[in-house]
């Protein structure tokens, strides 16, 4: 869908470029300032105009976004006036004749039901207003109607027409994306619910047997776990945003292993290395815990003597313009084929916490190059590798909580 869209794009913008040259070449003198020849300046001012117009339609379609980008799309097709409507109003008007709102919202029920384009004079007592023709291009993705573009010229023109319409298929690949943007932001959201629900109970279980065992005993000790305690879970359930840095993920690590390790004793230990260059990373919040906790699964839980030791080690480096951070543990293993199977997901994992979802999520926000690695086999152990861009648009991190 994503190659779909941009190569839309690419097909639409040399008919912007004939579209502004034909509406500019009769209006005033252009300095062309070495940019070469009258249709090479018309290709600059048209990339650099709709470059301008995109950011804010990539939001969708509101009252602010019309108006932030109106005047430029009032500038590609060189019209007197042009407006944006909805379903329902007229969201911004750029440009002179605003008394023709209503009558601009009457004449739409056609193009907005049908998603045809049209026509039509306007009807207007006042004899300075420059505006006499309308032109409407519908505004849609996937087939349906979401509103209008509406430009405003002195006189009917059929390269206005066409021009017009080509805006709008432009504006209307911007929404699209927005709604690709929006899908992808609630399916995110989605799985990091997901997530949350998989934090296991018997988890949270085990934690407060523990802390209560520490009650009369050492009630110092049992004060630290309950604060360890809070801590893990307001981040884990905290409502913060998409995305988080490695500092925040690390810390609530730290906590849940502070949790572990009061169940364990001596039964685990735990090796970190971490790189002071790699913590500001920002990646999809919820990512990297769900890695240890299955580190411990298989480590201590799924080891094949109760009284076994496991160690787990965790490394974050710095690789030029990445960040890779490896998980190992020395447990039970999995085999290699189930593993593959649960990552496709065609079973259900038993053991193993969040995998598929942290993958899902890691290839979904950086591509699929930057699906999870993982090694293991029956008895080996499992080394998980993440690699995280130190950039990425669009992966920003909330900030770190307060008290965190």
């Amino acid at each position: 869908m994503s190659g779909f869209v941009a190569g839309l794009c690419v097909a639409i913008l040399p008919v912007l470029v004939i579209g502004f040259w034909l509406g500019r070449r009769t209006t005033r003198p252009q300095h062309l300032g070495g940019l070469g020849t009258p249709v090479e300046h018309a290709t600059f001012q048209t990339l650099h105009t709709a470059s301008l117009a995109a950011p804010p339609l990539r939001a969708g379609l509101t009252e602010e976004t019309a108006r932030k980008s109106a005047r430029r799309l009032r500038s590609l097709l060189g019209t007197d006036a042009l407006c944006l409507t909805d379903q329902k109003e007229v969201l911004v008007w750029d440009g002179v004749g605003e008394h023709h709102r209503a009558e601009i919202m009457e004449r739409l029920t056609g193009p907005l039901d049908t998603g045809r384009g049209e026509a039509f004079r306007l009807d207007c007592d006042a004899p300075d207003c420059p505006v006499r023709w309308a032109v409407v291009a519908p505004l849609t993705v996937d087939d349906r109607v979401h509103g209008a573009l509406v430009a405003c010229a002195p006189r009917e023109s059929a390269v206005l027409v066409r021009a017009a319409g080509e805006v709008a298929r432009w504006v209307s690949v911007q929404l699209e994306l927005a709604d690709l943007d929006q899908s992808r932001t609630r399916l995110i959201e989605a799985e990091i619910k997901a997530l949350r629900a998989q934090i296991s109970p018997h988890f949270i279980f085990n934690s407060l047997a523990v802390i209560a065992s520490f009650v009369r005993t050492d009630p110092e000790r049992a004060r630290e776990l309950l604060l360890e305690f809070a801590d893990f879970t307001r981040y884990s359930f905290r409502r913060h945003g998409d995305f988080t840095t490695l500092a925040d993920e690390l810390h609530a690590i730290d906590h849940y292993l502070a949790l572990v390790r009061a169940r364990f004793g001596d039964r685990l230990s735990v090796t970190l290395q971490i790189a002071p260059e790699v913590l500001p990373v920002a990646l999809p919040f919820l990512c990297l815990q769900p890695l240890v906790e299955n580190a411990v699964k298989h480590g201590l839980e799924g080891k094949a003597v109760p009284a076994g030791k496991s160690h787990i080690s965790i490394t974050a480096q710095d690789a030029g313009a990445e960040a890779l951070v490896v998980i190992e543990d020395d447990g039970a293993g999995m085999d290699p084929v189930l593993l593959r199977r649960i990552l496709a997901g065609e079973v259900s994992p038993s053991g193993g916490i969040g995998l598929s979802n942290v993958d899902d999520r890691l290839r979904q926000v950086y591509g699929d190059d930057y699906g999870l690695v993982i090694e293991t086999a029956v008895g080996a152990g499992m080394k998980i590798t993440a690699r995280l861009p130190k950039y990425q648009p669009g992966v920003h991190s909330a900030g770190r909580l307060s008290g965190g």
